[in-house]
């Protein structure tokens, strides 16, 4: 049987970082050679980490991006490695009204200490958190081949897989015997099951086998969640790695035929030497939905962490859900020893509250410190107290507590160097349940795409084994213990029922008579639509946070702070 040997690279690679990304780039290259794989998969723009944004508008960032696939393409040897880039082009190819528009999104084909080829891409996604047409011009020919070990092979990048009519399908028509997709596509819960059957599909509509290898670890906003896939030519599965975890993965992958094109194919690499086959390795298994957003979350605070430069992080723990999840999620993600958590009650605070947070920090093993504040708040009072005099207590008043702890955190931050994660939860930051300067304070978000019904499913999930985040905090009603006898339910609806409205109005872009015509309360409806609305101005100031849903606010969902329209 003709087969061709494959070899993945699902690494994590940081934007910016050409030495680091050259690096890893050239190890999974030697590695490839060890396998004596025919070819070895690399992710989209691997030399400058996705997305480089603005980055490629500098001609020093281009220029030296292109110098690092040059010592590549010195260093590849019998492996043909397949490395996404920024290609510079011909002045030729410039648009006259898009100067800035000079550079491709490009896979480069590398081979025997050479530079065989390249190949642009040719749909660019221009959508949701993707920008590309703002930096990128579209590739020209989307149906090259490339005869790699004596095959005929298709190589295509990221969007270019998502149109049944796009580069990859003319691969296949013009003889394509495999066709190969590297990735930088990021995550959010479904899409691994959507991209599955798309890349199903694709195989049985191109007849022949499809690899795709995706890149993994967080990048900001985004987190790539790796699942590479490879699939035979019938749409049966053949291999998948794993999820939110560096992997190398090599595979034979059989081919009805090594491709007889009509047009010669650009000649890359002969048939291998006769060598022993390899086993296919066992596909990892797909997480349920918990595990594998709880995964993501970890991953995306990790790489923020770390790519950052920070030693630890700060979070200030209240004895409510989304703090002791936030925790949780941190000491899972950077080890115990750089969690340190803070707690600070004031007159408001429940012992409960109290006890609950300390009984979390040892649950997790971090460190945890009591710092009363009440004498703060008091001095704060003092101060308004003539131009608040004749008014009644109320929401100026709670936000001070908020703020005060917002300035503590903060300050430990500037003193020991650990980054405060800010414990807000999407629910919350949709409709202004949050202080800005206050529990929004801090450098990430972890929670910040994560309703607040998810945020107790994946609670609930963290206690699988064993009470991690303590029962009572799970069990206790939502407060944010800021007034006597506060509930969030005394200024919101259920969270189920918010969740649902929320869901309808900022993810499916669903208006307020639409969400009403399902059988929402219209009242409910619209007040919730005015909440979100009007508290745009707080979320433009917020930290960054992963997203984990099909509309993050932030990058991905974007609306004027000034809006009428509901």
């Amino acid at each position: 049987m003709i087969s061709i040997r494959v070899a993945g690279a699902q690494i994590d690679l940081t934007v910016g970082d050409l030495a680091g990304n050259e690096r890893r780039i050239f190890d999974a290259m030697s590695w490839a050679e060890e396998t004596e794989a025919d070819v070895l998969l690399l992710p989209e723009l691997a030399t400058t980490g996705y997305p480089p944004e603005d980055l490629v508008l500098r001609e020093g960032f281009v220029a030296e991006n292109l110098a690092v696939v040059e010592r590549l393409a010195a260093a590849s040897g019998e492996t043909t490695a397949v490395v996404g880039f920024v290609d510079r082009l011909d002045e030729g190819r410039l648009d006259d009204d898009s100067v800035e528009r000079h550079v491709a999104n490009a896979a480069a084909v590398l081979h025997g200490g050479r530079l065989i080829g390249i190949y642009h891409k040719r749909l660019l996604p221009n959508y949701g958190v993707f920008d590309e047409a703002r930096y990128f011009a579209e590739g020209e020919d989307g149906s090259m081949l490339w005869r790699i070990g004596g095959v005929a092979c298709g190589v295509s990048v990221c969007e270019d897989i998502w149109s049944f009519d796009g580069p990859p399908a003319a691969q296949a028509a013009a003889g394509a015997a495999i066709l190969f997709n590297i990735n930088g596509s990021p995550y959010h819960m479904g899409k691994g099951a959507e991209r599955a059957e798309l890349l199903r599909a694709q195989a049985v509509a191109a007849g022949v086998p499809l690899v795709y290898v995706n890149a993994v670890g967080g990048q900001d906003e985004l987190v790539f969640d790796g699942d590479s896939m490879v699939f035979a030519a019938d749409g049966s599965p053949l291999y998948r790695a794993a999820q939110f975890e560096e992997e190398l993965f090599v595979l034979d992958v059989p081919l009805d035929s090594a491709g007889e094109p009509e047009a010669p194919p650009i000649s890359v690499s002969a048939s291998a030497a006769r060598r022993i086959s390899i086993a296919t390795p066992p596909s990892r298994v797909r997480l349920n939905v918990e595990a594998e957003v709880y995964s993501a979350l970890a991953c995306a605070l990790a790489g923020y962490v770390t790519k950052n430069g920070f030693s630890e992080v700060v979070v200030g723990l209240s004895g409510g859900i989304d703090s002791a999840l936030t925790a949780a999620i941190a000491a899972d993600a950077l080890g115990p020893d750089r969690v340190w958590g803070v707690t600070m009650p004031t007159r408001y605070s429940s012992e409960g509250s109290v006890k609950d947070s300390l009984q979390l920090a040892a649950n997790l093993g971090i460190r945890v410190d009591e710092l009363m504040i009440d004498d703060v708040f008091a001095g704060h009072l003092d101060v308004l107290q003539g131009v608040f005099e004749g008014t009644e207590p109320g929401v100026a008043e709670e936000n001070i507590q908020a703020r005060i702890r917002g300035t503590v955190l903060m300050a430990l931050s500037n003193k020991f160097g650990g980054m405060v994660v800010a414990t807000g939860n999407k629910s919350e930051m949709a409709v202004g349940y949050a202080t800005l300067y206050g529990d929004m304070a801090g450098g990430y978000a972890v929670l910040k795409d994560v309703y607040k019904t998810l945020v107790y499913d994946l609670a609930r999930w963290r206690n699988r084994d064993g009470e991690v985040i303590p029962q009572t905090i799970i069990d206790k009603e939502p407060s944010a213990e800021l007034r006597p006898d506060q509930l969030d339910s005394d200024s919101l609806p259920p969270y189920d029922t918010l969740d649902a409205i929320l869901t309808r109005y900022i993810e499916r872009d669903m208006g307020a008579d639409a969400i009403i015509e399902e059988g929402y309360d219209e009242s409910l409806v619209r007040r919730v639509a005015r909440m979100v609305d009007r508290n745009e101005y707080k979320r433009r100031q917020a930290a960054p946070g992963v997203k984990i849903t099909k509309k993050a606010f932030g990058r991905d969902r974007r609306l004027p702070i000034t809006n009428h329209y509901l």
